[in-house]
């Protein structure tokens, strides 16, 4: 984080940064280090609705400024955080405590999806219908249909911590190219990636009230934004348990949701799979930012005439693995974001532990320094209803689960209330693509690990992992209103 980055987060409203309503505010805690570097105001609902009241203010001028007005801006925003790249990576490293060069890869997707928002709105089109095709109502022959795609107004982002500026990018970017204004509500762990965020975007010269942003308490901020009638859709990035609540307080006024939420992504490694790149995959799949990703690969499936052999060399490479600070450069696995993931990771070991599960590497925190580090662990032989085999861990902790034939394989994938993405590792495509339209997941992902994404294609997931498509476009059809226009162009006397 640079020296001159100011060591508090104000709100952003109506173009200015302002003190919370309540006055008060909260530390930011480096992970790496378990010490406080800075603060972040505290809003409250009434800060909430100020800033939706500034969104709207600006509704109907910015959904009326033209296209290729937005793309300039949107650029521009693109421009700056690749200048701005160092910066951004050191910011996202030391708040959620992502290694650094995993850091620098987000602040260049990040940059991306605002490109691909500004080009994307040239393709924001409808479609014509031939009139003369109905019957009825009479007279369709002296009409044109088309369609045409509004705005859908207010947008509210809520974004998580463990990509704080990319998956927030994927909410902003694609609803002011919309022509939406937004609310965005960054988590209290991550204040100055978004704030960097906004300054950016204001030096692009995107219009005062276009973009706002409020942090606080879901429970007072997060309801306010959804309460408030000029807000029209929610999208959101976090845990099941909340996307459901959102979900259930947004369907009281009918309004739109984008829903990524939790996964229980399963690596599945068939008997004829090349192991190394298997290996490979897996450690990268479940070990990237310490398995803090919606997509890590959190329960590890093998044919049962490989695992053995596939155990033994996936615990010989995890616990070669470097931990440590996450703005050091030979880090491969830093903290996990707070104690509370510590206490979450310590319940799942311990119960694997107690159902029989083996620990082949790791399975305890990593004492005698400061931070919240977690070792990276494998465990085998993990039964089917042991807890981390049916709960999100989001940590460091690859269960290894062991099945029998291709059946056993699809059951155990698809054993979870989640379903967001899967990997298949074979030699075989017949099996795989047998396998891939058996899973039920958003994607599957045949030789690579589950965490492979496409910021410019459709992602999201099923069941409970999710509701609605990101990605620019899909997002971005989601954040407008199709309208019917019909033209008599001549009407009978």
């Amino acid at each position: 984080m640079s020296t001159s980055e100011p060591r508090r987060v104000e709100l952003y409203v109506q173009g200015a940064w302002r003190p919370p309503h309540s006055g008060r505010y909260a530390p930011v805690t480096d992970p790496s280090t378990g010490t406080p570097f800075g603060e972040v105001a505290v809003g409250d609902p009434e800060d909430a609705r100020a800033a939706v009241d500034a969104a709207e203010a600006v509704a109907e001028s910015w959904g009326s400024t033209p296209g290729h007005a937005r793309a300039r801006i949107l650029r521009e925003v693109a421009r700056r955080l690749r200048d701005d790249r160092e910066g951004m990576a050191r910011t996202i490293a030391t708040e959620v405590g992502k290694p650094i060069q995993d850091a620098r890869i987000e602040a260049d997707r990040a940059a991306g999806v605002f490109e691909f928002a500004a080009d994307e709105i040239r393709h924001l089109t409808g479609e014509s219908y031939p009139a003369d095709a109905y019957a009825l109502p009479p007279g369709n022959e002296r009409r044109l249909l088309f369609t045409v795609r509004d705005p859908v107004g207010v947008v509210v982002a809520i974004g998580p911590f463990n990509f704080p500026l990319n998956l927030l990018t994927h909410k902003v970017a694609p609803a002011l190219a919309a022509g939406n204004p937004v609310v965005a509500k960054p988590t209290s762990s991550a204040p100055f990636t978004a704030a960097a965020l906004v300054r950016h975007a204001a030096a692009a010269g995107l219009p005062a009230g276009v973009l706002n942003l409020v942090v606080g308490p879901g429970g007072a901020v997060g309801n306010a934004l959804i309460d408030h009638p000029a807000t029209r859709l929610v999208t959101f990035t976090g845990s099941t348990q909340v996307g459901e609540a959102i979900a259930e307080r947004a369907a009281r006024k009918a309004k739109r949701l984008i829903l990524e939420m939790g996964g229980l992504d399963p690596f599945v490694v068939l008997g004829d799979a090349p192991l190394d790149p298997a290996v490979q995959g897996a450690v990268r799949g479940a070990f990237s930012y310490s398995g803090q990703v919606c997509t890590a690969s959190k329960r590890i499936l093998i044919e049962e005439s490989i695992a053995d052999e596939f155990a033994a060399r996936f615990a010989r490479r995890v616990g070669e693995l470097k931990v440590g600070p996450a703005l050091d450069e030979s880090t491969q696995v830093g903290p996990v974001i707070d104690g509370g993931a510590l206490d979450r990771l310590d319940r799942l070991v311990d119960d694997a532990k107690k159902r029989s599960a083996t620990v082949l590497v790791g399975g305890d925190r990593m004492t005698g320094r400061p931070g919240t580090y977690f070792r990276p662990t494998v465990l085998d032989h993990v039964p089917r209803d042991a807890a981390v085999a049916q709960e999100e861990p989001f940590g460091p902790v690859a269960p290894i689960l062991r099945f029998r034939d291709d059946d056993d394989a699809a059951r155990i994938a698809n054993g979870t209330v989640y379903g967001l993405q899967a990997s298949v590792y074979t030699n075989d495509l017949r099996r795989a693509f047998a396998l891939a339209r058996r899973i039920r997941a958003g994607g599957v992902h045949i030789n690579d690990p589950t965490t492979l994404r496409w910021d410019a294609l459709p992602f999201g997931g099923i069941k409970e992992s999710g509701l609605g498509r990101e990605g620019v476009r899909s997002a971005m059809l989601e954040m407008t209103e199709v309208k019917l226009i019909s033209v008599n162009y001549d009407p009978a006397p």
